[in-house]
């Protein structure tokens, strides 16, 4: 019999908390944090647990081989059933967006919905499969940045910083069951200084407040060397020796410390306060993850 813990290792309910810093982040550099970020968050939540369970389902015969203590290889869920809770989801993840944002959201969740989908069931194996990952979570950005009539392009900054994050981690996930060689780890360790550094960029303050712009850079600049610090330890570990496990724990932290970077992102247009709120999930997501994988 399925039971609520069966279905949260489906969807991979710890990885959950890495979703609504995006949403957050797009918010925060638009001016529109507000109920509705609440609402287009819980929907990118959902959307995210549908794309892991659809992925799953997709998987299953792979699982079978390389993964058989996954809840469907190992009986614990029916491939029926996690179709059913992919569909679900991605229903309600549709449907709490079109009530946050409207038809604004719903131009962004449609799209993101149509990706994800791509990815799971044709794209993954492929070597467009980083680059539509990475197209989902720059989404899940401008997804919060459009809960109002605004100028969404300024969301475009961090949904490519979320982005290139996601795009590396991706790369990098795919060599967690079987390894593989130093170079992989070695782009992905370069690429993530890359990612902190322009996370760590000037903060967006109103003009004519050099002393605020100075006290909050402190902020913004700390959580980006967090994400940096904790990120790439793991994947200098795999650097120096790339097999499996190193591997896994280096895609474990690069989910678990994205927050740590939306915290920066939010911390440069919001606040220190704002930012550091999102970058708490980081820690509440490493406890989690130790009880339930969040890859």
């Amino acid at each position: 019999m399925t039971t609520l813990g069966d279905i949260a290792e489906l969807v991979r309910a710890p990885a959950a908390l890495s979703v609504p810093g995006d949403a957050v982040a797009g918010a925060a550099v638009t001016g529109t944090l507000g109920r509705a970020t609440a609402g287009l968050s819980a929907a990118a939540v959902c959307l995210y647990w549908a794309g892991m369970a659809a992925n799953d389902w997709a998987d299953r015969d792979l699982d079978a081989r390389e993964r058989p203590g996954r809840p469907i290889p190992s009986g614990r869920v029916t491939a029926g059933t996690a179709l059913r809770v992919a569909v679900g989801l991605n229903a309600a993840g549709l449907a709490l967006a079109g009530l946050a944002g409207g038809r604004r959201a719903l131009a962004v969740t449609v799209p993101l919905t149509g990706v994800v989908w791509c990815y799971d069931v044709k794209l993954k194996a492929t070597a467009a499969g980083p680059a539509a990952m990475a197209a989902c979570r720059g989404l899940d950005v401008l997804l919060g940045a459009n809960a109002r009539p605004v100028n969404w392009r300024r969301a475009v900054v961090p949904a490519l910083t979320v982005a290139a994050h996601t795009y590396m981690l991706t790369a990098l996930s795919r060599r967690e069951v079987t390894g593989g060689g130093r170079l992989l780890p070695g782009a992905t360790l370069a690429g993530t200084a890359g990612v902190a550094i322009a996370a760590a960029a000037a903060p967006v303050v109103p003009a004519g407040a050099p002393g605020r712009a100075q006290r909050s850079g402190l902020v913004p600049r700390g959580l980006a060397g967090w994400y940096a610090a904790s990120y790439g330890a793991t994947q200098v570990r795999a650097l120096a020796a790339p097999e499996a496990a190193n591997m896994r724990a280096a895609v474990r932290a690069g989910i678990t410390c994205l927050p740590a970077l939306q915290g920066a992102l939010v911390a440069r247009s919001a606040g220190p306060r704002a930012g550091a709120a999102v970058a708490a999930c980081a820690p509440l997501g490493q406890v989690l993850a130790r009880r339930l994988s969040p890859t």
